[in-house]
């Protein structure tokens, strides 16, 4: 199940193509329309930060990325409510370059409870540039 549906949360990039948020802005990684994305501007690493209104216990991620412009490595840092500034959970993922969506679970779930706020670090990015492009992004309960 996606958290995003039943939570408020904020969502921060690293940097949007070109800046132009109408057209790329990261706002489209949750409006379930194969049509829109967001896309980040060139270079490394590029981030998403999500935070949410209210902790949540999460067992992993949904992503779908568009192919040639997909993570190929990225780092999910977890962090609780109660444990501030420090994450309580990290895993580091490998991504195929490939259209369709990709679900990556975090293989302790317990240390994922009373999760806050989720950080992906992508490391590095199938396309030359470090752009990345992101159709829909989900946080899975």
């Amino acid at each position: 199940m996606n958290v995003l549906t039943n939570v408020k949360f904020t969502c921060r990039v690293s940097s949007v193509l070109n800046k132009d948020v109408k057209q790329y802005g990261k706002q489209y990684m949750f409006d379930q329309n194969d049509d829109t994305s967001w896309s980040s501007d060139e270079g490394t690493p590029q981030w998403i930060i999500m935070t949410l209104d209210e902790p949540q216990t999460v067992t992993g991620l949904s992503l779908q990325f568009q192919g040639g412009f997909s993570g190929q490595q990225f780092t999910a840092l977890v962090y609780s409510h109660s444990r501030e500034g420090e994450p309580t959970y990290q895993e580091t993922f490998y991504p195929e370059d490939i259209n369709s969506p990709q679900r990556f679970y975090f293989k302790d779930a317990s240390l994922t409870k009373s999760c806050s706020k989720i950080k992906l670090v992508f490391e590095s990015m199938s396309d030359l540039f470090g752009r990345i492009i992101v159709y829909n992004f989900q946080i899975l309960s």
